[in-house]
């Protein structure tokens, strides 16, 4: 596989297009998620790092009571977004639902 290369900025703006309610800044993709209680959103991380070993590529997570943040950009090229941000993001979309995120 090629090694990662940070998103242009159309790139960025097309990949945020697909994710409404992730935010770009200070060079991470970040999300604050609510749930509905601290296990729900302890069952969340376990989820996001189960996924993070799927994909060989890890985010910053932060448990709080009743929410989960997310934040992830690609430390090997020199801490910018790529591709592999925008993939883990989604996932991360798809499976928040089902952990009762919102």
């Amino acid at each position: 596989m090629p090694a990662p290369t940070p998103l242009s900025d159309a790139d960025l703006s097309a990949a945020l297009a697909d994710l409404p309610t992730w935010r770009h800044e200070r060079d991470r993709l970040t999300r604050t998620y609510r749930l509905p209680g601290h296990l729900p959103a302890a069952a969340m991380v376990m989820h996001i790092a189960a996924l993070h070993e799927e994909l060989d590529h890890h985010s910053d997570v932060a448990l709080g009571y009743d929410t989960v943040g997310v934040a992830v950009n690609t430390h090997s090229v020199g801490g910018r977004v790529t591709e592999l941000d925008t993939r883990l993001a989604r996932r991360i979309e798809e499976i928040a639902a089902g952990h009762g995120a919102r």
